[in-house]
């Protein structure tokens, strides 16, 4: 088929598909060039004629073109691909798409969400999960009715519709382990699991910053004879550097594991490869000699059993309950709530960086008072459980 067969100016045959290629001068550039998708000739001028009604509409009277949800996500995958969540949203968009994919985005609110919410809740979806894809589906629409101009200088949405989250009552609690519960899960690890776990437990750092802490990110305190770590904020969840300070226990994990720490990459290594390190020379836990992604795995799982931890669905079975512990130990401890927060990594706008050795020494005094079997959890807990149970 050639070019001159087109009936309406403005369309050329490109490699099979017809292109739109015309002059407009309310146009940024004065031109509008895009492919209409087809090598239908037919269909191509249908989809040039629909392009300058909604161009003629949106200049002349400031309506919106529409646009489905399935090319907002597209585009906001694109517009936010150097978010650090961007591979988790994503996700919570293919998700969602079987359910309002072909919709306008206009046409996405609470109402059109709930056969989504329905099937989600029918194979047993947790309302937290369900609520993270919610999540990302009101962040694009607030940026399509704030952020995303299209060639009219108009928002894609003139309005965000309010997306209402589920409230969560099906969550499972968190477990918070005493001492001789932790001195029986970590006899059932694997040894490499129970120097981070112990680490862990004793630091309140999140699974991914044990999995990724590097000996780069050591910071000798001198005045306290001592040593920090300073994980950088673009790798911490909250976006803001994480100050790890040690007690006895942990700072011994890193010694032992500074023992070991080749002095050179390892010949297996991908560093030695060209690529980014994987090795014991970069990462402080490593299995042998190699990084190791994630600590929930098999071998976690096993020894959970194993150390005759609840399995029920109603308590959480997962690393983070270390996490738990630490905290619940140090509000056992008396370590006031300021000095718990920076503990535990939660955001609080302080710089980590710019401590004194003052506070420094603080925050390790704190963090000392959970070594001992002297913390337990309380009675009021423990009968908390059992009812529970």
């Amino acid at each position: 088929m050639s070019t001159k067969a087109s009936k309406m100016p403005g369309l050329r045959l490109r490699d099979g598909i017809w292109h739109i290629d015309k002059r407009i001068k309310t146009l940024p550039g004065g031109r509008l060039r895009e492919s209409t998708g087809t090598s239908d000739l037919r269909e191509a001028e249908r989809y040039l004629t629909k392009r300058l009604e909604e161009i003629r509409q949106a200049s002349v009277y400031g309506v919106r073109p529409k646009r489905t949800f399935e090319q907002a996500a597209i585009f906001y995958l694109d517009y936010n691909r150097d978010k650090k969540s961007i591979l988790n949203d994503a996700m919570h968009l293919e998700q969602v798409m079987p359910f309002i994919g072909n919709l306008s985005l206009d046409q996405v609110h609470t109402g059109t969400l709930q056969s989504f919410i329905k099937a989600r809740q029918a194979n047993g979806i947790k309302s937290k999960s369900i609520n993270n894809a919610l999540g990302v589906v009101r962040h694009l629409l607030n940026q399509a009715a704030s952020e995303w101009l299209d060639e009219h200088g108009l928002t894609w949405l003139q309005i965000a519709p309010k997306i209402k989250l589920l409230k969560i009552r099906d969550a499972a609690e968190a477990y918070p382990l005493d001492f001789v519960e932790q001195r029986r899960l970590l006899m059932a690890l694997p040894a490499h699991l129970e120097r981070m776990a112990l680490y862990k437990v004793n630091t309140g750092v999140r699974e991914q910053d044990v999995c990724g802490l590097k000996w780069d990110w050591e910071v000798k305190v001198p005045e306290l004879d001592t040593f920090v770590f300073i994980v950088p904020g673009d790798v911490v969840k909250n976006e803001e550097s994480r100050l790890i300070v040690h007690n006895s226990v942990a700072q011994s994990v890193i010694e032992e594991s500074r023992l070991n720490r080749p002095s050179d990459h390892t010949d297996h290594c991908a560093g030695h490869r060209g690529n980014e390190c994987d090795c014991a020379r970069t990462f402080v836990f490593t299995y042998k000699g190699i990084r190791i992604g994630k600590m929930n795995n098999t071998g976690w799982k096993r020894a959970w059993r194993a150390a005759g931890l609840p399995v029920c669905p109603q308590y959480k079975r997962g690393v983070h309950n270390l996490k738990h512990t630490f905290g619940r130990r140090l509000r056992a401890a008396g370590v006031p709530y300021e000095t718990r927060q920076v503990l535990l990594g939660h955001k609080n706008g302080d710089i980590t960086t710019h401590y004194s050795a003052a506070e420094l020494e603080e925050l390790i005094e704190g963090a000392e008072r959970v070594c001992g079997q002297s913390v337990h959890k309380t009675p009021t807990l423990t009968l908390l459980k059992r009812k529970m149970g």
